[in-house]
Parts: C-alpha cells; structure tokens; sequence
C-alpha cells in the first residue's frame, strides 16, 4: 500500500491536542513523540513492525545510545537532512552533544515551514521550524511506500 505525503500529514494533525503522556501512543487519550509517529504508522500501514522497550525520559542518554536514531533507521528511508519534504520523519537533538531523542513530522514546507510533535508540556502541537529547532535537526526520514501528491 502506498500513502501520499499529505495523508501522512492529515492524520498527524488529528493528533493535535492529544496531552503529552510518556511512553503512550493513543490519540486523544495521550502520546509522546515516538507516540506519535507510532500513531501514524498504525493508521496509515497497520500493525507496528516493532514495539519499543520501556524507556526512560532521558532515552538511554546514560549510555550514549542513539536507540531512537537505530530504530528509524531499521524502518524509515533515512533522507539528506536538506532535502525538505511533506511528511517526513525528522529527529531532533535537543541539546549538542546529547543523544537525539525527538520526533516530529514535517507538515509545511516553503516559506512557512512547520512540524507536528508532541512536545512535554504542551501536547501535540504543529510549530513553526524556527532556527532553534532547525539546528536541532540532525536526521531526516521518509515512511516506507509514499508516493508524491
């Protein structure tokens, strides 16, 4: 089956509101950020192709693991972190030289450039790709099987 881009950014925005819980993905109910990109996943391709272990808020910083990073490369086409498109997965590190433990998906592009992220202490929300969070930006992906609008 293949999904259009806009698809995949119509259903991240019907998360829009759901409260950030941690480790959730249940629309509405509650979600973090891989949450979300889970939720997506299971609407528009089915059943998860893996289920993540319990984690911690700190995402194996202690250890100096990019397991979130690891897991979107086993499931995602990884992209050239410039090459800008509608609904695709970008990871973020929030702080340099910490491990990236953020998720968002691109919802606009071109003069108003935009995410969709669920965001601690403010749930899911679609924000503006300021320069803050473009220089956090560090990795990009497409979901499997999409076909250009």
């Amino acid at each position: 089956m293949t999904v259009s881009p806009s698809l995949i950014v119509k259903e991240a925005r019907t998360w829009i509101g759901t409260p950030y819980v941690h480790q959730m993905a249940a629309r509405g109910a509650g979600t973090d950020c891989l949450g979300l990109v889970r939720g997506v996943w299971r609407a528009l391709f089915g059943s998860e192709p893996e289920l993540p272990p319990a984690y911690s808020m700190d995402w194996s910083e202690p250890q100096g693991e990019e397991q979130l990073w690891g897991a979107a490369s086993r499931h995602l086409h990884p992209k050239q972190l410039n090459t800008l498109a509608v609904g695709d997965v970008i990871l973020f590190r929030m702080r340099e030289g910490s491990i990236a433990k953020h998720l968002g998906i691109q919802a606009g592009i071109g003069a108003a450039p935009s995410f969709v992220h669920a965001y601690s202490g403010h749930g899911v929300v679609e924000s503006p790709m300021s320069e803050p969070w473009a220089r956090r930006a560090v990795a990009r992906f497409q979901f499997p099987d999409v076909e250009a609008d």
